[in-house]
Parts: structure tokens; sequence; C-alpha cells
């Protein structure tokens, strides 16, 4: 078994490959790059919590060089920060993501949801992608940012241009948009420093640590960060939610007769949609694991889609979908200290999304034949899928 790093339409269905991976050779090397990929729950699960062994500060991708290459050489984004420093970084960000901050988001996000939806014709088929799933995380990624309302229409802009740029591996690609967008980003925390808000721009622009000020550098690549880890996963959380709803009506009528259960359908609509379907660490030093060893210094792929399908894990039906399941662990926003800082406002957008997609349009359905993927090999989203309402 060889595994093939997907993108665009190779990303229909990887699951197979998983399932022989986990199954045949849960410590797989690529020669094609030398980097090697772990399938099983458990396996994935012990290296994301251990970054001791399996650091980031080497980027998350399964390319070697990638700070040197996107000029994250002498400033490295929270992402791609170990333990001590990742900690005392996230520190200063973290209370704006817990589940009680987040939660007084929840009347802006159903506004612009309701608004958006309204807009769906009666009988034609619509873009949900550029209605709705695409427009709603890039604003709630603009109002942590700060972004000023009237800003809102060039950010948007932006943020599609680095998101596709970032997705194809190559954020420089972006050109323009990534250099006005920068610029912007500079210019807003000069600002914030002599009229600091409530976002988290204005709480790094205002923060130490230790005895420093948080730098420039490092606050525009926390500003990168979000921009381009908060908007295309939770479109591909939408977008893959849609689509298991629509292939299995009898879970979602279960969720239209019983409200009550859509809390823990999120939870296993986020185990077999999983985003962001993998991303890499870098060994500190050699592992040894079901018998094979991985050197020093080399990118390991963490499968995180893999890992919250292993039947070791969820059973023997871990692929089906049953939103009356528990599933407890699951790696969708990783775990350990780079546990997501977005899973709660992800969270809100898909419930909130859910519940209004299925008492507007509880017979919707996306053609997902129709459908088109985003080019990436990390997040598995439709740039496209077609919707209908009834």
């Amino acid at each position: 078994m060889i595994f093939q790093a997907r993108s665009g339409e190779t990303w229909r269905d990887p699951f197979g490959m998983y399932r022989a991976l986990r199954d045949h050779d849960p410590v797989h090397h690529v020669e094609d790059g030398d980097y090697w990929v772990l399938s099983r729950f458990s396996d994935v699960f012990d290296a994301a919590r251990d970054p001791a062994t399996f650091s980031s500060a080497q980027g998350l991708t399964f390319t070697y060089g990638e700070r040197e290459k996107i000029g994250l050489d002498t400033a490295a984004p929270l992402v791609m920060l170990d333990p001590p420093e990742h900690t005392a970084f996230r520190r200063l960000v973290s209370h704006a993501f817990t589940p009680r901050h987040v939660s007084a988001l929840e009347p802006l996000i159903r506004q612009f949801v309701v608004e958006r939806l309204e807009q769906v014709p009666d009988q034609d088929e619509i873009d949900i992608v550029a209605l709705l799933f695409k427009p709603l995380p890039s604003m709630v990624v603009a109002h942590y940012l700060g972004v000023p309302a009237g800003e809102r229409g060039r950010f948007d802009g932006w943020t599609e241009a680095i998101v596709e740029a970032n997705a194809g591996g190559d954020v420089l690609a972006a050109g323009a948009a990534l250099g006005e967008l920068l610029g912007f980003f500079t210019e807003l925390i000069d600002h914030r420093r002599v009229s600091p808000g409530s976002d988290v721009m204005s709480a790094l622009v205002t923060a130490q640590t230790g005895d420093r000020e948080v730098g420039l550098q490092q606050i525009l690549g926390f500003a990168f960060t979000m921009v381009a880890g908060g908007n295309d996963t939770v479109t591909s959380l939408l977008g893959g939610s849609a689509e298991l709803l629509t292939a299995h009506r009898d879970q979602r009528q279960r969720l239209i007769d019983d409200p009550a259960l859509l809390g823990g359908a999120i939870e296993e609509l986020l185990r077999l949609v999983c985003p962001v379907q993998g991303l890499a660490r870098t060994t500190v030093r050699p592992v040894e694991l079901h018998g094979r060893l991985i050197p020093e210094g080399r990118k390991v792929l963490l499968l995180y889609a893999s890992a919250n399908r292993d039947e070791r894990e969820y059973g023997p039906d871990a692929e089906r979908f049953d939103v009356a399941r528990t599933p407890g662990r699951i790696m969708s926003f990783s775990y350990g200290p780079h546990h997501c800082l977005g899973a709660a406002a992800a969270r809100l957008q898909a419930r909130v999304v859910l519940e209004e997609v299925l008492s507007r349009f509880p017979d919707f359905s996306v053609d997902v034949e129709a459908a088109q993927f985003a080019a990436g090999n990390y997040v598995r989203r439709y740039r496209h899928l077609p919707f209908r309402g009834s």
C-alpha cells in the first residue's frame, strides 16, 4: 500500500486508502519525499500529545524547509511553536476562544446565516459554498481580528486568495493579496496600540510575554494563521455535513424529530468529515513503532481522518454515520498543546447553520456528483457544492 497525497478531485474517496494503511502498514514510509505516515488512532493520538518527540517547529506539512520557503524562518506563528514558547503565546489569546466567550457570537452568526439562507431560491439550484459556507467563517475570522465592517469586502477577497494559495502549498502565490493583507494588519496594529478594542489583535498588541512586548511579526503570524486556518476548515465541515445528511436521510430525520441530538451529531460529523485530514510533525529523536524505526529529523504525517475511522477506537461500525453515537475522543481538532483554538467557534457555526438549514429546508439536497473539490493536500473541502432547498 502506497500513500498518495490527495488534492482537488482525488479527494472524492481517500477512505479506502486510509483503511488499507491502518490494517496493513500503520507506520508507512513514503519514499518520494522521505516522510512517514501514521494512520491508527492510538498512534496519531499519542504523537499529537508528545511535542517533545513530534515537534511542530519545522512546519506542519510533509515538505522540508517549509518555514524558510514562506519566510517564517525567524518568527514562527503559533502553530509552529513548541512548548514552552507555544504555551506562553497561546495563553495570551486563549480566553477569547473559550466556549463561554464564543457563545456571545451566536446572535451575530445566526443573523448572518439567516440573511444568507433567505436568498436561497424556491426551486433553483444555488452554490451553497459561495452563498454561505465560505463567507460565514470569513466573517467570524474578521470579527475576531477586529477588521472594521467597512473593510470586510476587501478582507474577504484577500482571504479567498490566501486560502487558495495556502491550500496549494505555496502561500506566496497569493502575491498582491498577501502583501495587501499584511500591510492592512500592520496599519491596524499601529492603530490598536493607541486605540485598543476588544478583539484578539488588541489583546496581543497590549500583551507581554515575560518582560517583552509581543513583536509585530508574531502578531502578523497569528493573524495569518487565523486567516489560513479558520476559513477553509469550517467550509469543509459545513460542506461535508451537508453531504452526509443528504446521503443519510434517515439520520437527518432523526435530527429533525429530536433536535436535542444535534450537539452529539456535530461531534459525529466532525469525526467523519474531519476537515483537516492530516498535519505533519518532525521527529526530534528516533522513534520505534510497530517494529519500524522512524529516524530523527523526519516529517511524520498524522492522518487525523484515518484515526477518526479506526475500528480499534470506535468499533466495527466506525465508518457508519450515526447521529446518536457518542464518539468521545476525536482527532478533528487534534489533541495536546496544539488542540485547535477555534474548536468552539467551529462547533457554534456548525450548530447554527444546521439548525437553520434543517428548520427551513428539511428536504434539502446537495449534488455531490456535480460538486468540485478544492486543491490542497491537507483540508478536504468543497469549493463548489450545488444545493436545493427542496
